[in-house]
């Protein structure tokens, strides 16, 4: 076909719209214009073939679609030349599929804001930029979410309680109201243990049973052989004389109070089921009776180490290997040689302000009877008030010497006899080490016997077998016996540092106690004197002291009184006559 014929274009109706309608933007780059006429012969040498005459008329239709768009301002710039160049790109894009999304990537990059300008970090709710006026009127964005932080000031206070702290059941147990029941031969003291706690192993959070000095006894000794390395808190040691003494019953007391207290609180004895058995059994003895037939009482060969089948022998001599725990020995050693002599010194000092007492006492009696035969009441007023001094003086003697045994005194007893428990621990600890020494050699006998079999070479395999059961169980004894070893060192670590931490309170408050009694007595002492003094300075009243009353005898006659003194002169009437 000759392009000729129908003018210089094929199409024919193009030409007429290049000269009718002149091009909507003047402005063009020369690349553009470069691209274009590329364009234009592409589509020339695509229409002088015959496959691209074919759809000569769908073609037109589509290319007079963007012809109509030449008059749309657009603020985002030209989309491609509207000149003589039209259809050529117009044939391009017939061969190729439009791309309508770039149009729309284009429109929203330009008027979405870009987030990188944006300040990182919290929005301030104070701050006031001048975009948000020169921001155009239209629903605004929602503030992007910021992430969740924990408040500054909600994690700089501190918990008062810690989450172990509050999740540990608390217990609160008072031992009183001692009593003596039986008859002459089987006469003894018998205590109301009362719990309080918030443990949810217990039936009722508050209840009381009855309980003598041998229960407490029979509880520390369970517990011991249950715990092999904890240092159990002993209960007093046993009395035989003098074991109904008022204030021996009440040392005793306080001291059973303190040591169950002392084991509820302890994290690893407070769960216990001895103790359940001891603060909340009614039928106590029988309850005992049954345990004790399933499960014998942990002696010296049973216990932990007895459960796994591992002897405990006492072996060689214990040398110490790690020097922690010979320090700590010697320690305690020297400890309770200190501990001793201050409590002997302690029960001098108890016994000389009894002696004290006793003195201030009798004074008091000679004092009364000075009083009663003198005659001259200026004289014998004042004697009867310091009479009257010297009980009150007596009184606090004996009321010192006491708070001094139950705030300093059970304090230093005490520790002497944890101290005989932390040894209990040692030597539980050198028992489990000469168990496990034992099963080791027992371990190389069995390893002989197997090598021996081995090398006569015989055919002995069921020998063989049972020797290498023989070598297994003893490994495996050998292994619990090292952990366990290695367990007990780890828990009387732990236990040292509690029993210094505990001894360090104790004592602070024991001598502060102690102290502010010793206070309080002086305080009371000073001011009777002070008082009795002002009494003495105040000559001219008579009244001041006590006069002891008269009393009208039945002999209405003679009208003398019944008093000492009016004794004693009617005595001396009646010797003058």
């Amino acid at each position: 076909m000759d392009l000729g014929e129908a003018g210089d274009s094929p199409w024919g109706d193009v030409p007429s719209q290049l000269t009718s309608k002149p091009p909507t933007f003047n402005q063009e780059d020369s690349s553009i214009k470069t691209q274009d006429a590329e364009s234009s012969q592409q589509s020339q040498s695509s229409i002088k073939s015959p496959t691209g005459r074919v759809p000569r008329g769908p073609i037109r239709r589509l290319v007079a679609q963007p012809t109509k768009l030449e008059a749309v301002d657009d603020p985002l710039g030209p989309l491609g030349p509207l000149g003589a160049s039209t259809a050529p790109e117009a044939d391009a894009q017939a061969d190729e599929p439009p791309i309508p999304p770039q149009k729309e990537q284009m429109v929203i990059r330009t008027t979405m804001p870009q987030p990188a300008q944006k300040r990182a970090g919290p929005a301030d709710p104070h701050r006031i930029d001048d975009e948000d006026f020169d921001r155009p009127a239209g629903p605004r964005a929602p503030p992007p979410v910021q992430v969740a932080h924990p408040s500054p000031a909600r994690s700089s206070a501190q918990p008062s309680v810690s989450i172990e702290q509050a999740a540990k059941p608390s217990f609160h147990i008072t031992v009183g109201d001692p009593h003596k029941v039986g008859d002459l031969t089987s006469s003894h003291i018998v205590y109301s243990v009362r719990t309080k706690t918030t443990s949810k192993g217990y039936k009722q959070p508050e209840f009381e049973v009855k309980r003598r000095y041998r229960d407490f006894l029979w509880l520390y000794n369970t517990m011991h052989g249950n715990n092999p390395g904890v240092v159990v808190p002993p209960p007093p040691e046993k009395q035989a004389l003098n074991r109904f003494e008022s204030n021996f019953v009440e040392s005793r007391r306080a001291a059973l109070e303190k040591m169950l207290n002392k084991i509820a609180a302890h994290p690893t004895l407070q769960h216990d089921p001895d103790l359940k058995l001891f603060l909340e059994s009614e039928s106590f003895n029988v309850d005992v009776k049954h345990k004790e037939r399933r499960e014998p009482i942990p002696g010296e060969s049973k216990g932990v180490l007895g459960s796994f089948g591992i002897n405990v022998g006492g072996g060689s001599k214990f040398v110490e290997q790690d020097d922690w725990f010979h320090d700590r020995r010697v320690y305690l050693d020297a400890l309770e040689n200190q501990l001793k002599a201050l409590m002997k010194s302690m029960d001098t000092m108890v016994h000389q302000r009894k002696a004290m007492a006793e003195a201030a006492g009798e004074f008091s009696a000679s004092l009364h009877a000075l009083s009663t035969v003198e005659l001259s009441p200026t004289l014998s007023g004042p004697l009867d008030a310091l009479s009257d001094l010297q009980l009150t003086i007596r009184d606090v003697y004996d009321r010192q010497a006491q708070q001094d045994v139950l705030t300093f005194g059970i304090t230093i007893d005490e520790y002497i006899r944890l101290i005989g428990s932390v040894k209990q621990a040692f030597s539980q600890r050198q028992k489990a080490f000469h168990s496990w020494h034992n099963a080791e050699s027992e371990l190389q006998k069995r390893k002989a016997s197997q090598d021996k079999l081995l090398r006569q070479g015989r055919s002995q395999q069921d020998r063989l077998n049972q020797v290498g059961a023989e070598v297994a169980d003893a490994e495996r004894k050998v292994h619990q016996a090292r952990l366990l070893f290695e367990d007990m060192g780890r828990l009387m670590r732990s236990e040292l540092d509690r029993f210094e931490r505990e001894k360090v309170e104790d004592f602070k408050s024991s001598v502060e106690t102690f102290l502010e009694s010793a206070v309080e007595a002086q305080k009371e002492l000073i001011e009777k004197w002070e008082t009795f003094l002002m009494q003495l300075d105040a000559e001219d009243d008579e009244t001041v002291f006590y006069r002891p009353p008269v009393y009208q005898s039945h002999d209405k006659s003679t009208g003398r009184g019944d008093t000492a003194v009016d004794r004693a002169r009617a005595t001396i009437d009646e010797d003058s006559d």
